[in-house]
């Protein structure tokens, strides 16, 4: 099958409630949405809400964070857990995660450290409920996969790495965990690995991945990240079964080399994607970790957006800033921008800590017309409205520079 770059930029969009924007709503929706795409990214930073938060807030126009914390936390149909790395995703994924808390059971990583504290922090769970490291006197430092941290924090995170333990709640980004059994159906913590074979293992990975994104090639990206032992021998193999099975069809994209794929079941949003006519554009701000960005080089071939998450780069050598956000308007990203929050003051405790926009940039060779600029108004007002404050602020160099006088 072959489309247009615009056919497959407007697909991807679409399967990534972006085409148009909106149309989920509520928690209902949260949960059509991760359960089309499998998971969102988890990270820790706080700006202008965590990545999680951003990717729905682009995707429901009254989304707020007590949305994902119930589904996380009371209502139980979401889990925090390592997908695409850290992650969030269905409930009902969790068996076919078996094999890799099966990994890390068996690993030699726990030192005899952490495996001769395991009776002391089974009694404390049993006797206290959800506790974190905070709450144990283990403090002694040991080496851990990131960095150096204490044992009892070691321990608990092995613990959840195996299953034993899930997060019963945060505070701000603290996992509180207890046992898994407390909070989570019995017949799910009971179920084998749906998954017979590593050949099976495989393609599931495959074709999960694939959807994450909607439309993707076989080529090495971040996408792949953080599934052991499918590396890319393993991942070009599943990909023929999954044609052969016809679970993945191949797509060809006008003035792109590199096949592109999508899953059968995502087939007939694709022709429908084909066939409806142009929704009025809208604007939204996008998270830095969006399913939509996990391809970097997808990106920049199919929307032309050169974008990198500059967190960790030196500060140097940064072309824009620490922490940068892209904003699409209809099929196409048309600028970026620099986020913060107001300190606590007189004014946020009346109206929320205001939202700050400390630079701008406008994607190169692009001029906003009247359209535009309605569009970023009623963008940047919902963006307000799921921060909860009705302060906006320009400053710095988006204020010295005049690109935002008519907001």
């Amino acid at each position: 099958m072959k489309i247009t770059q615009v056919q497959a930029r407007r697909f991807l969009l679409a399967h990534q409630g972006l085409w148009p924007p909106h149309g989920f709503q509520g928690k209902a929706g949260i949960l059509e949405f991760i359960r089309r795409v499998n998971c969102i990214q988890f990270d820790p930073l706080n700006i202008a809400g965590q990545n999680p938060d951003l990717v729905l807030q682009a995707r429901l126009s009254d989304y707020q964070p007590a949305m994902l914390s119930e589904l996380l936390y009371q209502d139980r149909k979401l889990l925090d857990g390592y997908d695409k790395v850290m992650s969030i995703y269905p409930l009902e994924d969790r068996p076919y995660f078996e094999r890799t808390r099966d990994t890390e059971r068996r690993s030699n990583n726990s030192p005899a450290a952490i495996k001769s504290i395991l009776p002391h922090m089974r009694a404390i769970i049993e006797a206290r409920g959800p506790i974190s490291s905070l709450d144990l006197d283990f403090k002694e430092p040991i080496d851990w996969s990131w960095a150096p941290t204490s044992l009892g924090r070691a321990a608990l995170e092995s613990m959840y790495l195996w299953g034993e333990l899930t997060v019963h709640h945060k505070v701000n980004t603290r996992k509180m965990y207890d046992f898994s059994h407390r909070h989570l159906p019995g017949d799910l913590l009971a179920a084998p690995d749906p998954n017979e074979t590593q050949e099976d293992y495989h393609d599931w990975f495959v074709h999960r991945r694939v959807g994450g994104v909607g439309l993707f090639w076989r080529r090495s990206s971040d996408a792949w990240l953080s599934v052991p032992r499918v590396k890319s021998t393993e991942r070009q193999a599943a990909f023929d079964r999954l044609l052969a099975q016809g679970r993945l069809v191949e797509i060809q994209v006008d003035g792109l080399s590199s096949p592109f794929y999508v899953r059968d079941q995502d087939m007939p949003n694709l022709k429908n994607t084909l066939q409806v006519g142009n929704p009025p554009p809208q604007a939204v701000i996008m998270a830095p970790l969006d399913n939509l960005l996990w391809d970097r080089t997808l990106v920049k071939e199919l929307f032309g957006l050169d974008y990198r998450w500059e967190v960790y780069v030196p500060a140097g050598k940064r072309r824009y800033g620490y922490y940068v956000l892209p904003i699409l308007y209809g099929d196409r990203f048309i600028a970026r921008l620099e986020p913060g929050r107001e300190k606590r003051n007189s004014h946020s405790s009346a109206n929320g800590r205001g939202f700050i926009i400390k630079n701008w940039w406008w994607e190169p060779d692009f001029e906003p017309g009247p359209e535009v600029k309605t569009a970023l108004r009623d963008c940047l007002e919902r963006f307000l409205h799921y921060l909860g404050t009705e302060r906006l602020i320009i400053e710095g160099p988006a204020r010295e520079n005049g690109d935002l006088d008519w907001l």
